[in-house]
């Protein structure tokens, strides 16, 4: 029985304009279903890990949560403070805010030490998920009394206010993200197609692609919550994937037809595409699948929503590879016959079909590896190794608020709030939970430990002890004078949790308790992903060792494909820790150095450079694998499928490149390092382990390569056989 992929193929190419026809519809009745559906957003809940999610789940137990606030800050246009305008302005502004139904509650006027600027305090009603999207009615109340009072300045921050800021600013670099990218995958595409119309066909079935993901996406909401990055992931992944799974389909199908030269008719070299590269696409897309399936096990609803987001766009792009492209190879090759013999019928010859056999750039690569392969395995590794050292320096943080672009307004008032109100920089909330018998000693000791910060630099005060209406569950928050990025912040909340607390609400008998804040989640976050990580990479290892074994029927090239994967993935890493860590490439890429990565970044480049790199290795191995079965000797077979596969390799990682590259143009510093180390990872890939290492490490080997699988062994001892001058052995 034919494969799947050929029975799919063969369909398409009988029924061109059905599967046409149902592939847009399949496209539209996504979109519609995602639109009638709408997403699920994840909730505040969702984001809770280590000790600070469970002293906010202690704190919304007892309905004792941190509210989300906005802070108004009103200053003089030109002068001193006018302070009984401001106080009008204020007044004012307080009435307003508190007729809004958003509003649960709005603070005394706080004038600064310098006198200078007078803040206003907003509570906000809800989820903290949620205020950003209720911002907007106090923005225009804002607004309105700058307007009845034009001597002063009215500006408005707070958490609300910058995340709406970044999410605007997010769909603006989205735009830009598009806007250097389609043109450049267009222009690559026409440079190796040398066709407009062949060059639109993997854009155009990598867009729709993308519409069905994103309406596919919607629904999955409903099943693991968005974090509101799936969209960037599927446009980011969704792009890369579908346009090279295209690609390797229609380089195989002109590569059959200028072998057939005009004897074959589209319908039989679309299945002869299917066949091999149909397969390859498939394999490929699965191992993307099931390695971006292990970053649920990191137990985060932002890997969670990564992973739902590339699974899903992955999927659509491998099923547009096997329905609607056979469909569009099939009325193209038809076009181009019609041409072929209006061309006859005018006595003009045909044009010649390029077959891409591999030219002399991609021989004169491969000649270290086939001349001295142990030498160009050693420096190519050592080269990796070398990129690899600085990882010895990696420094992972969770980037905060304070990372955020100054080109949003809402940061820039941000910074003059912490300048004017320095006491008010950081709050640590303290959450204790005990038996309501308890409430008395707990409350006690929750004075002492205010006390005790009191005496340390590290705090600025405290505010009243909150405790819920069945008086099990207290709260305390104690303020810092020092940025939530800062050591100081850190070593205020390692004072709290391993000195105060012990030492305090520690000795009341069967109390739980928790300090929870900004600085607390960027604390625990990244050691609630180390805690994970184990899993996570040994989940992948395990997956990329038995998809590529299970390709190539060989454990060797199993190991060589998670070895290869490893070192290229650490390299990338490397290369990222030297270019953001340190402070030299902030003029050339445009970013503000942390002297750290964010957390996020590493495990999320493992994750999707090892299915990535499924691409490449599926493609080029199996042209390897499939010239063994022929009968070709492994070097021969080696060398042949290398040079013969090497130009839709550089296509597939140039289309690659550029939609991770433009992600480095992108504000959020978290997506400019995702989008370099992809980059850079991709390159890494594409044109030293693929071109350099692979080949050099399969030469080496030899018929060993293909160990324990039989037929290749014995399609390579009936090649011996032959050039011993006895008969080969078909052992296809």
């Amino acid at each position: 029985m034919k494969p799947l992929t050929v029975r799919m193929a063969r369909w398409s190419a009988r029924h061109p304009w059905r599967a046409i026809v149902g592939w847009l519809v399949f496209v539209v009745l996504c979109l519609g279903i995602g639109s009638a559906v709408g997403t699920h957003s994840a909730t505040t809940a969702d984001y809770r890990v280590g000790e600070a999610g469970r002293a906010e789940t202690m704190a919304a137990e007892g309905h004792l949560e941190r509210r989300s606030t906005e802070q108004v800050l009103i200053s003089s246009r030109s002068g001193p403070l006018d302070h009984s305008a401001a106080e009008a302005a204020a007044r004012d502004l307080t009435a307003r805010m508190r007729g809004l139904p958003e509003v649960a509650g709005v603070a005394d006027p706080l004038l600064s030490g310098d006198r200078r600027i007078l803040m206003v305090e907003v509570a906000l009603r809800g989820e903290e998920r949620d205020a950003k999207d209720k911002v907007g009615a106090l923005v225009e109340q804002t607004r309105a009394v700058g307007t009845a009072y034009p001597e002063l300045l009215l500006e408005e921050t707070g958490s609300p206010s910058i995340s709406k800021g970044v999410d605007q600013q997010r769909g603006d670099d989205l735009a830009l993200s598009e806007e250097i990218t389609l043109p450049i995958t267009l222009i690559t595409l026409l440079v190796v197609f040398g066709s407009v119309t062949m060059a639109g066909v993997p854009l155009l079935l990598a867009l729709s692609s993308i519409a069905a993901a994103v309406g596919l996406s919607m629904v999955a909401s409903h099943l693991s919550p968005d974090a509101g990055v799936g969209t960037n992931v599927i446009l980011m992944i969704g792009l890369a994937v579908g346009v090279d799974y295209t690609l390797f389909y229609l380089k195989r199908e002109r590569e059959e037809r200028a072998r057939s030269g005009g004897r074959l008719s589209p319908e039989a070299l679309v299945e002869l595409a299917a066949a091999t590269s149909g397969r390859a696409v498939v394999v490929s897309g699965l191992a993307v699948v099931a390695s971006t399936a292990t970053l649920y096990l990191a137990a985060d609803v932002i890997f969670s929503s990564l992973a739902t987001g590339t699974i899903v766009v992955v999927l659509v792009a491998v099923a547009s590879s096997l329905t609607a492209l056979p469909a569009l190879l099939v009325k193209l090759g038809q076009r181009q016959e019609r041409r072929v013999r209006r061309r006859a019928e005018r006595g003009k010859p045909a044009r010649r079909v390029r077959n891409d056999g591999g030219g002399r750039v991609w021989a004169a690569l491969l000649r270290p590896a086939s001349r001295h392969p142990l030498t160009t395995l050693c420096v190519s590794v050592l080269a990796l190794l070398a990129l690899v050292t600085p990882l010895a320096g990696l420094k992972i943080t969770e980037m905060s608020r304070d990372t955020h672009s100054r080109d949003i307004p809402a940061m820039r008032v941000y910074d003059r709030l912490n300048a004017a109100f320095p006491d008010r920089r950081v709050t640590h909330q303290v959450v204790v939970r005990a038996d309501a018998a308890r409430a008395g000693e707990v409350t006690s000791a929750l004075h002492e430990l205010a006390r005790r910060a009191g005496d340390d630099p590290l705090f600025a005060g405290a505010s009243r002890i909150r405790t819920s209406a069945d008086r099990r569950i207290s709260t305390l928050e104690l303020k810092v004078p020092y940025l939530g990025n800062s050591d100081q912040a850190y070593d205020s909340l390692d004072h709290l949790r391993k000195d105060y607390l012990p030492a305090t609400v520690g000795r009341v008998p069967g109390a739980e308790f928790g300090v929870s804040g900004d600085v607390a989640r960027y604390a625990d976050y990244p050691a609630h992903q180390n805690s994970k990580l184990p899993w996570v990479l040994g989940a992948l290892l395990l997956v990329t060792f038995a998809m590529t074994t299970y390709a190539f029927r060989s454990v060797v090239l199993g190991l060589i494909g998670v070895g290869l994967n490893l070192l290229s993935a650490a390299a990338a890493l490397g290369l990222l820790v030297l270019v953001f860590q340190g402070s030299w490439a902030e003029g050339l890429l445009d970013f503000h150095s942390t002297g750290s990565i964010g957390s996020r970044v590493p495990l999320f480049l493992f994750v999707i450079l090892f299915g990535l790199s499924m691409d490449y290795q599926v493609f080029v191995v199996s042209r390897i694998r499939e010239a063994v079965l022929a009968g070709v000797p492994t070097r021969q077979a080696v060398l042949d499928g290398i040079r013969r596969s090497a130009s839709v390799v550089t296509s597939a990682a140039v289309v690659m490149t550029t939609v991770f590259v433009s992600f480095v143009f992108l504000h959020i510093i978290e997506m400019k390092q995702i989008g370099f180390v992809l980059a850079a990872a991709v390159l890494l890939d594409a044109f030293i382990v693929r071109i350099m290492i692979l080949p050099s490490a399969m030469l080496l080997l030899g018929d060993a390569s293909w160990w324990p699988g039989r037929a290749a062994v014995r399609a390579a001892a009936a090649s011996a056989e032959t050039s011993d001058g006895r008969p080969m052995i078909d052992v296809r």
